[in-house]
């Protein structure tokens, strides 16, 4: 009887010692859990902070992608308000620069400009404050300035717009079938803010796009001189429209043509945002860059005292060219699948966007081409960029020097 007794006491110490040991191995656990946690919370610079100049504010789809875009980031990566800094509605003058040096002086170690006219006050700031990174959108003169706290950063955006440009060509192909026009009616209107190499390497791409599903369109455009103008941009639809124009695009700022569109029944393929919200009777779907991928990049660089690259191109394959929702109830049978298709062509290199066998110039194709891709300021085209049966678009500098005005069957109103 002893010796039962004797055995199961000596069970019950091991089974008290087991759970003794699994107790502290459960709060050992916990105290390293604990520990990882406090660890991650700390990467996080409680004193850094990174500053925003937006030339428009929110009403403005082109700035509104950039905002949305910086609150997405600063979200992700637990940045309080007090350590993401915006400065809305800067003009593309000396009131940039001014912008610039008060984010400095509020503490800010990295800022980020957003339009193409504020690069010469960005510089300004970068050589007058070499301790903090400048980083500026659309730009042309970080590799010709060697400055080592400047950069510029762009998307290869015609990729989206040719992809939105497949998807005006199939809904053109569909009015053709339906009989509400015909193959020669498939004219395309597309308003334009200025024509410098941006907006006409934008609206040739998404040309080609529509074009390589719809063989017989044309498109007419018209320049407003201006990136944001409500009226003057819903007034360039309206006369693209009472020119016989089918379905219209833009590269322009506002919603203002999407409405003019949604008013008239017209089909529309807009920039930056979905505008299917605005009219969700004739909106078809729309090409934007996503700045997130940059933005999270350039903070995490420069929070961890790391350098990022001078000039910085994004792509299908960063994430940073998207499109947003295809509107079903407007978009014709088989684009979504015909969408996906042309992506992956693209995205493995079967298909090139600006491929010289597929486009002419005063009927000649394309064998050699000039373009000012070297910034000096002299506005002189120095570099052959043709090579391989193709413009190589944004391959030699972020920015875009597609410049051609214009390949055969564009015009301009």
């Amino acid at each position: 009887m002893k010796k039962i007794i004797s055995i199961l006491l000596a069970l019950v110490m091991v089974f008290a010692a087991s759970v003794a040991f699994t107790a502290c191995d459960t709060a050992v656990d916990s105290e390293i859990e604990t520990e990882s946690d406090t660890i991650a919370e700390d990467v996080i610079d409680p004193e850094f902070k990174v500053g925003f100049i937006f030339l428009h504010d929110e009403n403005s789809t082109y700035d509104k992608n950039f905002m949305d875009a910086a609150k997405a980031v600063q979200a992700e990566l637990g940045l309080t308000d007090e350590q993401v800094l915006f400065k809305v509605g800067v003009d593309e003058s000396n009131a940039c620069y001014e912008a610039a040096a008060e984010l400095v002086d509020a503490g800010c170690d990295v800022v980020f400009a957003d339009s193409f006219g504020h690069e010469t006050y960005m510089i300004q700031a970068a050589q007058e404050f070499p301790n903090v990174q400048f980083a500026h959108a659309t730009g042309t003169k970080s590799k010709t300035e060697g400055l080592a706290n400047y950069h510029n950063a762009f998307a290869s955006i015609y990729e989206g717009r040719y992809l939105v440009g497949v998807a005006a060509g199939m809904k053109l192909n569909e009015m053709i079938a339906n009989g509400d026009i015909t193959p020669e009616q498939a004219k395309i209107g597309y308003v334009g803010a200025f024509d410098y190499a941006e907006v006409v390497s934008g609206l040739t791409s998404f040309f080609l796009g529509a074009r390589s599903v719809c063989e017989t369109a044309t498109m007419e455009v018209i320049f407003t001189n201006s990136w944001f103008d409500i009226a003057l941009e819903k007034e360039a639809a309206i006369k693209l429209m009472d020119a016989d124009c089918v379905l219209i695009s833009q590269h322009a700022d506002s919603e203002g043509a999407p409405k003019a569109c949604e008013e008239r029944g017209v089909p529309n393929v807009a920039y930056n945002i979905s505008t299917i919200s605005i009219a969700p009777t004739t909106a078809l779907i729309s090409s934007k860059i996503d700045w997130a991928p940059y933005f999270r990049m350039m903070i995490n660089a420069t929070m961890n005292g790391e350098s990022f690259e001078t000039d910085w191109c994004g792509s299908l394959e960063t994430g940073s060219v998207i499109l947003t929702e295809l509107n079903a109830e407007v978009a014709a049978e088989g684009t979504a699948e015909k969408l996906a298709e042309v992506e992956a062509g693209l995205r493995d290199g079967s298909i090139k966007v600006f491929d010289t066998s597929r486009f002419t110039v005063n009927g000649e194709a394309l064998t050699e081409y000039k373009a000012d891709v070297i910034d000096e300021g002299d506005f002189v085209p120095e570099t052959n960029v043709i090579a391989d049966g193709a413009f190589n678009e944004s391959a030699l500098r972020s920015a875009p020097y597609f410049d051609i005005k214009f390949i055969d069957g564009i015009t301009v109103k």
